[in-house]
């Protein structure tokens, strides 16, 4: 099942893909997806209300597509997590994940203008496999308990500005937390339409080139393994976001690709999770 946010910043409403790509108007069930509905059991309520035609259309043609989550409580990173992103960067694969956090109010809709900060040279672009928390994680058991707490799956590009990162002291976060440095969606996908989250083709396009041409098999650490971790160090809540890593092809990388200007148009696309374009803009 697919889910969906659609309106203007702010007021959106949620809605549900059925089988042939018409939108559904979730309201009946719920005043948004969030964690509220996703950890009392709301993507089951939408889809029994789906199959008894108990929703009502909604056009979609002509409107903005929000984040698939509202409000999430935080937005949780793992960095260095592909074996070829590793080594364009010259770094040698982590013995554990590397973890970092990025501002909750990064998250953009996943065609919304994403801003160049102010005094920014190295604004860069990672595709990213986001997982969204159904219900809260504490101290799992297993790698195979994390099941049980995915609430499904989105595309997030995990915009970077690499000189706050590396080159201005202190830790990642402050390149990582700058004004819609993360979109995400167009939907949240279920786990029992995406099937293996290490069975997905991704690739990323900057005006029309494409740059990052990766598969969620690279991963060093697997989904699994990644909610199971995070789940010892903190609580996962129901509507945060995980961001688990990009393949190679970003700027930053060992290549000759330039970095992102005003102007330029993005396009990032993971198979069974959709597609997203967003022109960069200036704050």
């Amino acid at each position: 099942m697919r889910l969906l946010r659609i309106g203007p910043p702010g007021l959106e409403r949620p809605a549900v893909l059925d089988a042939d790509e018409i939108a559904h108007d979730l309201s009946p069930l719920t005043a948004d997806i969030d964690g509220a509905f996703l950890a009392g059991g709301g993507p089951d309520r939408a889809r029994a209300a789906l199959a008894d035609g108990l929703l009502p259309r909604i056009e979609l043609a002509g409107q903005r597509i929000g984040a698939p989550v509202a409000r999430p409580g935080k937005v949780v990173c793992v960095g260095l997590n592909y074996v070829d992103h590793a080594a364009e960067t010259a770094t040698p694969p982590p013995a554990e994940p590397v973890v970092f956090m990025k501002a909750a109010n990064t998250v953009v809709g996943p065609d919304d203008t994403v801003l160049i900060p102010r005094t920014s040279v190295k604004t860069d672009y990672e595709i990213e496999l986001a997982i969204v928390i159904g219900r809260t994680a504490r101290y799992l058991d297993s790698e195979d308990a994390a099941d049980e707490v995915v609430a499904g799956y989105a595309i997030a590009d995990d915009v970077t500005e690499r000189a706050f990162q590396h080159e201005r002291g202190g830790q990642w976060d402050k390149g990582k937390s700058c004004e819609t440095f993360n979109p995400l969606g167009p939907w949240l996908v279920t786990p029992d339409e995406v099937g293996d989250p290490q069975g997905l083709a991704m690739r990323l396009w900057v005006n029309g080139q494409l740059r990052q041409d990766g598969h969620t098999k690279n991963m060093i650490f697997g989904v699994r393994h990644i909610v199971w971790y995070l789940s010892q160090f903190m609580v996962l809540e129901p509507g945060d976001v995980i961001n688990t890593g990009t393949p190679a092809g970003v700027a930053f990388g060992a290549n000759d690709f330039p970095y992102l200007r005003e102007g330029d148009v993005v396009e990032v696309e993971i198979d069974r999770l959709g597609r997203q374009r967003h022109v960069l803009g200036q704050a």
